[in-house]
Parts: structure tokens; sequence; C-alpha cells
């Protein structure tokens, strides 16, 4: 068995790249051993697992790796069946082309803007670079922060038609349960009823991708 590798990256800040990884990972770890790799310098996972309580852990385990990311990410293959890479929001370095280089799948959230969408329009070409020396690597943009009574805008729709990078079906809302999942330290899937629209998001997007 060798893990199915998936890499959350964009280029900004403060579209949801560490929400969308610790509830995606959340929801992997119900169908097989998960590993969060945090790849962040502001080591945003680690926080959001240092805040879980005794009571309730969370469900996924968090190491931090420093170096070569995708030989070490080697080490761990044989031991689990998936693995969610919280990359850093730059698109500079080597981490994210080496998280790039060991991913089966790389997913970018984006905010439900024309403006923020065309921010991203440089990972498009580091997704290309990147499949010359992994031919395998599968790209998706991946909705955040929706409004729940509103369609995507015609233009944001057309800015993801004029994108190279097709964007998946299911997507995440707006929800205060998704701040109050980092707040405790959890899951949406550890929250009971008031998480339970959150979970349909996240094994949505989980469905689509498996």
């Amino acid at each position: 068995m060798s893990a199915k590798v998936f890499s959350i990256s964009n280029q900004k800040g403060g579209t949801g790249k560490t929400t969308l990884s610790m509830n995606f990972a959340a929801g992997l770890a119900q169908r097989g051993r998960t590993l969060i790799i945090d790849a962040d310098p502001q080591r945003s996972a680690g926080q959001w697992t240092g805040l879980a309580s005794e009571k309730r852990p969370f469900p996924v385990s968090v190491i931090s790796i420093a170096g070569n990311l995708a030989h070490e990410i080697n080490h761990f293959r044989q031991d689990y069946q998936y693995i969610v890479i919280d990359c850093p929001p730059t698109l500079e370095g080597e981490t994210v082309r080496h998280a790039m280089q060991a991913a089966d799948t790389l997913l970018i959230p984006v905010l439900p803007s024309p403006v923020d969408l065309w921010a991203s329009v440089r990972l498009a070409d580091t997704v290309e670079q990147a499949k010359l020396g992994n031919p395998k690597l599968q790209a998706y943009l991946v909705i955040n922060q929706q409004e729940p009574r509103s369609a995507l805008s015609r233009a944001m729709q057309q800015a993801l038609d004029e994108f190279d990078i097709p964007s998946l079906k299911g997507g995440l809302r707006r929800r205060a349960i998704y701040r109050t999942s980092a707040i405790e330290g959890a899951s949406v899937f550890c929250l009971g009823k008031q998480g339970h629209a959150a979970v349909q998001e996240i094994e949505s997007i989980i469905e689509e991708l498996l």
C-alpha cells in the first residue's frame, strides 16, 4: 500500500488553506490512516491541534517537515493510506515545488470573487511546471466561503471558465462552524449536529476526489 498524497496550496493567505487541510484530513481519517504534514512556516496545523482537549484529541497526527519534502514523504507512504500537506502561502522556495512533486492531487482553495481567483493565476503556471516532473499530478480549485443564499456571480463563473485548472463541484460555504473547529482544535466531524452541514460539504469533496 502506498499513500495517496494531497497537497493544499495557494500563493496567498486567507483563502482557508489550513481549514480545508484539517477538516479534509479528518474526513479521510474515517476511511484510512491519515497523516497531516505541516509545511507552512507559520505552523498553523500544529497550532490547531495544540488547542485540542485531552478528552477530544484531533483525530489525525500532525508532523512538521523541514528540508526535502518529497524525499521525507517517501518514509511515510507505506504507513498511511492518506497524506495531506498544508503548504505555505507562497509559490516561492522549494517547499511548494517538492509538495507538488510528491502529490497525487493538488487542491487550491480560492475565495468566491474574480479578484481572488485572478490573484491565483500564477499557480496555473506553477502546476504546469510541476507536471513536467510529476505527470500524474491532478489539480483542482476548491471554492471557499460561498454565500449560502447566492450562486456564484456571472463574473466569477466567467473567471473560472477562463482558468486552466478545473474546479470541484463541491465547495465550502461561509460557516461559523469552521472557525469554531479551529478555536477548539477540533474538526467539524467532532462537533455534533452543529457541524452536520459542514461535514456534508467535506464529504462531498472527498467523494468527488476518491
